[in-house]
């Protein structure tokens, strides 16, 4: 399967909500996507296709040096097969040619799956968020990396990166 990650469009955005949908409780609206996606100079927004199709999307906000994984959803007829490890891999090499030194986000406690994907990009929990999530009353765990300009972090990505070569990502 050959996964195409490129700039998300307006044109984009109607899939990537269905994709929303899918997986998150709250979606966001599509006035927040397109909000988004016209401030390329604070958000950095991918999609994953398939073909022609819009299979994944993440989000990425930065400001100086520090950079938010906002949001990342793949359609569940698409989960397990490396599209989130894609999309994280994709990120994390545009924040760090942004100068972006520190990357954060928060996960719902009961996402296993999400946190191993970050966990494989080297990020770590830090704190907990009581409540955060509105539509739930559920914690957030928020999870950072250390500097991803760094030798070891460049590490992280080259191992990410053969195992995606390997196709076992």
């Amino acid at each position: 399967m050959k996964v195409r990650i490129c700039p998300m469009r307006h044109e984009d955005i109607s899939d990537v909500q269905q994709i929303e949908r899918q997986v998150f409780p709250t979606p966001w609206s599509r006035t927040t996507f397109e909000r988004e996606v016209e401030r390329p100079e604070l958000h950095y927004l991918i999609v994953a296709k398939v073909n022609k199709r819009t299979v994944g999307y993440a989000c990425l906000f930065y400001v100086l040096d520090e950079g938010h994984i906002t949001n990342i959803g793949v359609d569940p007829e698409f989960q397990g097969k490396g599209i989130g490890t894609q999309l994280m891999f994709d990120l994390i090499n545009y924040a760090i040619r942004r100068g972006v030194h520190r990357l954060m986000l928060e996960v719902r406690p009961g996402n296993r799956v999400a946190q191993h994907l970050y966990r494989k990009f080297g990020f770590f929990m830090t704190a907990v968020r009581r409540g955060y999530y509105t539509d739930t009353g559920e914690d957030a765990h928020i999870f950072w990396t250390g500097d991803i300009t760094s030798e070891n972090y460049r590490k992280i990505l080259d191992r990410v990166a053969k195992q995606m070569d390997r196709g076992a990502a």
